[in-house]
Order: C-alpha cells, then structure tokens, then sequence
C-alpha cells in the first residue's frame, strides 16, 4: 500500500503557493546546472521537464546550444511554453518542448550530450523503471546522466509522519542504500561510472533532503 500523502507546507518543495522556487529546489536547479556545465555538455534533454523551469535556467547560460524537454503532461507543456516564450506553429529553435514519456523509446531523442532527470524517477511505478533505464541509458546513451530523488531518510528531520510521502503522486521514495544500490546496477549494466551528491542541509545521520546520482558513460563506450 503507498504510504499517505503528509500536509506539512514544505511538501510542495518544488513551488511556494506563490508558485516561486523554495530554497530547497533552487539547490537542485543550482547543483544541476552546476554539474552540466562542468560536464561541458551543449546539448541538455530534461525528462520530465514540467512547467520549464530547469529550461528556463539553461536557456540562461550560452554554453547550452541546444535544450529540449519532455513531459506526458499537456498542461505542464502549455505552461512551459508560455514561461519560456516559445511559439508552437514556429520552427524548432534552441529551445524546444514535445508531448513524450520518458519510459519510451524514441530514436529522436539520441544524440544529447546530457540528459535530466530532475524530481522525476519517483513519480514512476517501480515496476516501469526498467522501461526509464531502457531508454535513457540503452538507447539515449548521453554522456552524463543526472539523476535527482528524495531521500526518504530525511522526512522525518521535516517533521513528515512515518511513511508519509511528499507528494501525492508519488509511487516511491527511497532511503541512500536503496537508490545507490539501483544506481550502480543501472551503471554496471550500460558501462556508466556514477558518483553520488547531497542537495540541501546535511543532517549528521540522516543526509540532505535531495539525493543526485551523477552517471558518466565510460569513454571506451562513447562510440
């Protein structure tokens, strides 16, 4: 059974009710941005894009030549257009928005230097996650690969009740063991070195709120 949703405020940590960024998600937009521009990538795909607003950070920044992302939400793509000023009867440009799922297959979607996937892997039934290492990491192969999840080990420093979820839509939420342990299977499978991140406040014990993986395909495989 999933674990109820918990009301506490600070659950919608991706937007206040004014819809502005909390600080939280300004750190993983920060430490996202970070690492792909160390990763010297020039062509970003986010998965699971939303309203655009990881886009609208990259958009900012002239390293990134190219910026698509996907989402199985009309809505969230309307507005992500809207918020990034982009005209849906114009040609593709820089930056570009499509009606996709991640937990499919498209050849279109090969090439990418880097691919994203911001607050998104928890959203998807356990069950489909090989449906997502499929295609991102067999088929898509981008050179770096940043994953970022909650780390459920940390509700309770937010003041969650036990087995509470932070979002009502989310199918998991993993403690650090559980999502490494995935993240170097998925590794060892596609010949990806990964390394692992804090994104937040770090508790002595419990680590930060935010959880990154950072995958790095092997240059021996970037053929």
């Amino acid at each position: 059974m999933k674990p109820a949703f918990d009301s506490a405020p600070w659950v919608a940590d991706h937007g206040d009710a004014a819809g502005l960024p909390t600080p939280l998600h300004e750190a993983r937009l920060a430490a996202i941005t970070h690492a792909l521009l160390a990763s010297g990538a020039r062509s970003v795909l986010d998965l699971g894009c939303g309203e655009g607003v990881l886009m609208a950070k990259l958009a900012a920044q002239a390293q990134f030549g190219r910026i698509v992302g996907i989402d199985i939400s009309v809505a969230a793509l309307h507005a992500a257009r809207d918020a990034l000023r982009l005209d849906p009867l114009a040609p593709a440009g820089r930056v570009q928005v499509v009606h996709a799922s991640f937990t499919d297959v498209d050849p279109q979607l090969r090439g990418f230097d880097a691919a994203v996937m911001l607050e998104t892997i928890e959203h998807v039934d356990p069950g489909r996650l090989s449906l997502v290492e499929r295609a991102v990491f067999g088929c898509y192969r981008p050179r770096t690969v940043l994953i970022t999840t909650p780390n459920q080990e940390y509700n309770v420093v937010h003041g969650m009740n036990p087995g509470a979820f932070r979002h009502p839509d989310h199918r998991f939420e993993w403690d650090r063991p559980k999502f490494r342990r995935w993240a170097c299977g998925v590794a060892a499978r596609h010949a990806y070195a990964v390394a692992f991140h804090d994104i937040g406040e770090c508790h002595p014990t419990r680590g930060a709120s935010t959880q990154m993986a950072s995958f790095t395909l092997d240059a021996d495989s970037m053929a």
